[in-house]
């Protein structure tokens, strides 16, 4: 049980907020040769797409530091050589990619009588040849809008594998890359811009911001009523955190902080910050307010429990705690 506040949080933190050091490594390590796998199959296979492995990509919320636990999936994108395919932008949220080369292993994966490249045919590569691996014959492959996901009985996480094209350097040095969009044409994303968000802006403040994120994430995750889409929820955070300048040590003082800046902009549009999807606030108006309404309630508790702990009563600052938590907050002892 513990013995303060500091302790309290520390604990909570440790125990049922951030993921399990061991359990990281063994995930990496999992993840690393599953990408050895894939460079396997696409060098043994005429029908499936060449690897480019240097765009290969680790992005999601365990990339970038974010997740909270359970450790549940890891997102990998496979870099595919696109071998001078060409690209019709029509927006961010759609494209094609057109094979140009006949001798290229992408054109059995064209949609019938066209050089289309179909990106549902992709993914269902993906899974076909992935079922041949003896590790993998017991596992779970399907397919949701933009991956493969492979769901291995002898790990508690899934592995969504996204195929994906990094485009030429533009004439000022950019590019991107195309993902599946689910209806089997493409769409833009740059997960490294995400990445390099989260480290500045958490360096910024001395790696201070990444407990923030996470805990906040795990109240996400408690609340009844609505959650909030968990990369709108990161980026909100880090909006706060890149145009303030203060950040205390104790994590404690920064949640009222948070859920009373939600209060505020869960109302309003938010903006991706890749400047790629648009407006991210998928939540309806209700929705807005049934989140502003109860982060208001947890941030009033918020100031509470720090008020009685500033008073010394670690007691009942810990009550109010687990108002905001839950019952995974530490006990009082």
């Amino acid at each position: 049980m513990a013995k303060s506040i500091i302790t309290a949080f520390n604990e909570f933190l440790r125990d049922k907020v951030n993921l399990d050091t061991e359990q990281t490594k063994t995930a990496k390590a999992s993840k690393d040769w599953l990408i050895g796998q894939i460079s396997n199959i696409a060098g043994a296979n005429l029908d499936f797409p060449k690897i480019e492995s240097l765009f290969t990509l680790h992005y999601g919320s365990f990339a970038r530091r974010t997740k909270t636990k359970p450790l549940d999936d890891i997102d990998i994108m496979i870099g595919l050589d696109g071998n001078n395919c060409t690209y019709s932008l029509y927006s961010t949220t759609h494209a094609t990619i057109q094979v140009n080369n006949t001798t290229s292993n992408l054109t059995v994966l064209c949609n019938a009588g066209t050089n289309t490249l179909n990106s549902i045919k992709v993914i269902n590569r993906f899974i076909l040849h992935l079922k041949e691996v003896h590790q993998y014959r017991n596992a779970e492959l399907k397919r949701n809008n933009v991956a493969a996901v492979l769901n291995l009985t002898s790990y508690d996480w899934v592995f969504d594998i996204v195929p994906c094209f990094r485009t030429v350097d533009d004439a000022l040095g950019r590019n991107f890359y195309f993902i599946p969009d689910g209806d089997g044409n493409w769409q833009m994303t740059d997960p490294r811009i995400d990445q390099n968000r989260v480290t500045a802006i958490n360096q910024k403040h001395n790696g201070k911001v990444l407990n923030v994120v996470r805990i906040i994430k795990f109240w996400n995750k408690q609340k009844t009523i609505i959650t909030i889409p968990s990369y709108l929820l990161e980026n909100i955070i880090l909006n706060y955190y890149d145009t303030n300048y203060f950040i205390s040590d104790y994590v404690d003082i920064e949640v009222p902080k948070i859920l009373e800046h939600l209060t505020v902009v869960i109302n309003l549009p938010f903006y991706d910050p890749k400047g790629m999807q648009g407006d991210i606030n998928t939540l309806t108006i209700e929705e807005r307010a049934k989140v502003s309404n109860i982060a208001s309630e947890h941030a009033k508790k918020a100031n509470t429990a720090r008020t009685y702990e500033t008073a010394g009563n670690q007691h009942m600052s810990t009550l109010y705690w687990y108002d905001v938590f839950g019952d995974d907050f530490p006990r009082w002892g």
